[in-house]
């Protein structure tokens, strides 16, 4: 099976090269054929790209993009869709996920992106979406008017399926030209969401373009970056740095780098009714994707003094990974993330021999991992692909001491707790450096118009224009109505 990744709006008759992605599951095999533009082809295409959104997309109002991000997404729901038919076959076969977990997991994605999702997006971002469209009266005296950029450029990451869509749809909303670069990992769903959106209105076709290059190219970057408004970049923290290194000093960069993410089980939630299902879901946020998203969670706090105790937890959660592993199997690792796991549980199961109470889960078959810490450690990451810790706590300032830290990582908190300890403990989690605190069972599926690490997702793309009162004022003396 071949297929075609990328989009690229027509830049004339000149041969675009292409290189040969090559992805394998269960004797299944998929060979993507990516576009490796030249330098002279990507500035076609910027331009192209620039003037075209110029002409049309920025001539919708908010409301008619939002009409047609609607239809497009309506399509993809639909199972019976060609392209929703492509990505439940593809997909599976290129991040290596099972083919159920997509399944659910694509759903659940596109409806963030529905009509009345996306009306509730740009009004957590920008109180009145109208800004978007034409200068707004403001409550201090004069108008604003939210201005995207011409052209914004995109560079995904690969490890969760149609990750795009997020920075893509954002940049669509505020009426920006859009060139995204793929990731090697996971080259094929933005190329299909611009080909149908294009489908839905022919118009967009140069409007947007799905490019791709090997990570790290210093030429083609810098070539990209150079003309571009603003650049939001996906990826490790490394990576990150040395993207940043490429850009102009005008050039606006909203950076996502490595988070962490946990859960925090309450006390008032472990007794023989309720701590079953607060286990199922919590295995759920661990199995989901394989923790490969930057909210899923690498360890549980449980609080003690409950009628199920934290190490009775854990062993909860074991048995729910266990059954879980059977629905939806895990992804095959490479040999490197075979090793890392490997080495990762010798080095807990040598500890359980100087710390007694310590305990390692696991089956037969290595699917997942689950270490019960009866005492308070270093708070870090897992090795990921269903390896977690349940930690026991007493008190919530013993969590908030151990992950002071890692300020600047922190993301999730996925939280199991009456209405009181919720909010008491949202309020010391935010002043921690969380930015995100959720239901468990929900932390990988954030809401539509979720504060991305704590920033904005509309309102850190475009600039404010403003009218002051004072100009409005002295307009008004030479107006042709003036005696």
């Amino acid at each position: 099976m071949r297929e075609y990744a990328g989009y690229i709006p027509h830049i004339g008759d000149e041969p675009i090269e292409t290189r040969v992605l090559t992805f394998e599951k269960n004797g299944e095999r998929v060979e993507v054929e990516v576009p490796l533009l030249t330098v002279e082809q990507l500035n076609k295409v910027i331009e192209k790209v620039k003037q075209a959104s110029a002409q049309f997309l920025k001539s919708l109002s908010v409301t008619e993009i939002i009409n047609l991000l609607d239809r497009v997404m309506e399509q993809l729901l639909d199972r019976r869709h060609p392209y929703r038919q492509k990505a439940e076959q593809v997909l599976p076969i290129v991040t290596g996920y099972d083919e159920e977990m997509v399944r659910l997991g694509l759903t659940s994605y596109f409806k963030t992106f529905r009509k009345p999702q996306l009306q509730r997006f740009l009004v957590e971002d920008l109180e009145n979406p109208l800004l978007l469209d034409d200068f707004q009266p403001r409550p201090k005296g004069g108008l604003s008017k939210a201005v995207g950029p011409d052209v914004i450029v995109h560079v995904w990451a690969g490890n969760v399926p149609a990750l795009p869509l997020w920075s893509l749809i954002s940049g669509l909303l505020v009426k920006s030209g859009n060139i995204g670069k793929v990731s090697s990992a996971e080259p094929l769903f933005a190329g299909w969401f611009a080909r149908l959106l294009v489908e839905v209105e022919p118009k967009l076709a140069d409007c947007l373009a799905v490019v791709w290059w090997k990570g790290g190219d210093v030429e083609r970057e810098r070539a990209v970056f150079g003309q571009a408004d603003v650049v939001v970049g996906y990826g490790s923290n490394a990576s990150l740095e040395e993207m940043q290194r490429r850009l102009p000093v005008t050039t606006r960069f909203l950076p996502f780098g490595h988070k962490l993410s946990f859960g925090i089980v309450s006390r008032s939630c472990l007794d023989a009714r309720k701590a079953w299902h607060v286990a199922h879901q919590a295995a759920f946020d661990i199995v989901r994707y394989d923790q490969q998203g930057c909210y899923s969670p690498h360890l549980f706090y449980v609080q003690t003094g409950g009628i199920v105790s934290p190490k009775e937890f854990a062993r909860y959660v074991a048995h729910e990974l266990n059954c879980f592993a059977k629905r939806f199997p895990r992804r095959p690792l490479s040999l490197e993330e075979m090793a890392a796991q490997a080495s990762w549980r010798q080095r807990e199961e040598l500890d359980v021999l100087v710390n007694k109470e310590k305990e390692v889960l696991g089956n037969e078959a290595g699917d997942w991992t689950v270490v019960y810490e009866p005492e308070r450690r270093e708070f870090a990451a897992s090795c990921l692909n269903r390896v977690v810790k349940i930690v026991a706590f007493d008190d919530i300032s013993q969590i908030i001491s151990e992950i002071a830290p890692y300020r600047a990582f922190l993301q999730t908190v996925g939280v199991a707790a009456s209405p009181k300890e919720l909010f008491e403990w949202a309020e010391w989690l935010g002043k921690a450096g969380a930015t995100r605190v959720t239901a468990l069972g929900h932390m990988t599926s954030p809401e539509a118009g979720w504060h991305h690490d704590g920033r904005f997702n509309l309102r850190d793309l475009v600039q404010m224009v403003d009218i002051e009162s004072a100009a409005e004022a002295y307009a008004e003396q030479f107006a042709p109505y003036v005696d």
